[in-house]
């Protein structure tokens, strides 16, 4: 499983989303998109929102922490 966060240090969405994901264990690529503009511009692209968390799980893009969505593509 492939995953990637998009985030910024700031964000506290950003922040449970990647807590969430260290208390199952699960490893995840952590993209800050606050100095990157090619990374923030990839987010853009890829879910149409410029707001954090953006969660990459296998393709499958979340905008936002929805715990019941990244459990659903968890499966």
């Amino acid at each position: 499983m492939s995953i990637k966060i998009y985030t910024t240090p700031t964000c506290p969405y950003c922040t449970m989303a990647k807590k969430y994901f260290d208390s199952k264990n699960i490893g995840y690529e952590n993209v800050d998109v606050t100095g990157d503009k090619q990374a923030a511009q990839e987010m853009i692209d890829k879910s149409g929102q410029r707001g954090v968390p953006v969660v990459e799980i296998d393709g499958n893009i979340i905008v936002g922490f929805d715990k019941e969505k990244i459990e659903s593509y968890m499966k």
